[in-house]
């Protein structure tokens, strides 16, 4: 129970890896503050209802306004845990500059207001923030007609270590996961014929975000952490 007692924003929560993410998170005691764009949308998620869940409506974690209203509202908080985002693919010549500045905003823009508010929220006390960043934020040959979803991943790569280096002596550990195509329902769907068995799966990017976040991590900053399976 490392988390007991301890509140923690989960964006994204509502997806495949974020709702792995809260439910790791619930098993070792934490409260998770849940970011949504409508409350309609988490019917299906498996952990509403809980006693140590909040869902609170956050129809865009690009507005800087809403952002810092709904971190201001939190209680004491231990650790922002940033999974929402949004995927892109098209090569350049179909990709017009509403497209880049929507993968931007979904990907890079949200999480650096997150992080914003949550090394706010934190203040001296400590804490820790893990982003979700990509495979091609790492290496970019693969962001190969997806350019406009690499650059913002590869932006919000280099926002994490920097950040990590900012708020060191504040006690704030921030990183970033990077993890290859994952385990799930619709990438199953989306490419029936790969090999799924080498994606990592859902669970286990989880546990490596946990890890992240926890306070048993004492050390590790600055870190973009590759999390391909066997991808």
């Amino acid at each position: 129970m490392e988390f007991q007692d301890r509140h923690v924003v989960i964006t994204g929560g509502t997806g495949a890896l974020g709702a792995a993410v809260v439910g790791l998170l619930l098993d070792a005691g934490a409260t998770c503050h849940v970011p949504v764009r409508d409350l309609k949308d988490s019917r299906r998620f498996a952990h509403r209802g809980h006693d140590r869940v909040v869902l609170s409506p956050v129809p865009d974690l690009a507005d800087e306004a809403a952002v810092a209203a709904f971190y201001a509202a939190l209680p004491g908080l231990w650790a922002s845990i940033h999974v929402a985002g949004g995927f892109a693919m098209a090569p350049i010549g179909n990709t017009d500059k509403a497209m880049l500045q929507q993968q931007l905003d979904t990907n890079l823009v949200s999480a650096f207001l997150c992080c914003r508010a949550a090394v706010q929220a934190m203040g001296q006390g400590g804490g820790r923030i893990v982003n979700v960043a990509a495979r091609p934020a790492l290496d970019w040959r693969k962001g190969a007609g997806m350019t406009a979803y690499t650059a913002s991943k590869a932006a919000l790569a280099a926002l994490t270590v920097a950040l990590a280096q900012e708020v060191a002596g504040q006690g704030i550990l921030v990183n970033a996961i990077a993890p290859s195509i994952m385990d799930t329902p619709a990438n199953r769907a989306a490419m029936p014929k790969a090999d799924h068995d080498a994606w990592p799966k859902v669970e286990e990017v989880a546990a490596t975000i946990l890890h992240l976040a926890s306070p048993k991590n004492q050390v590790g900053r600055g870190a973009i952490v590759p999390v391909y399976g066997r991808a």
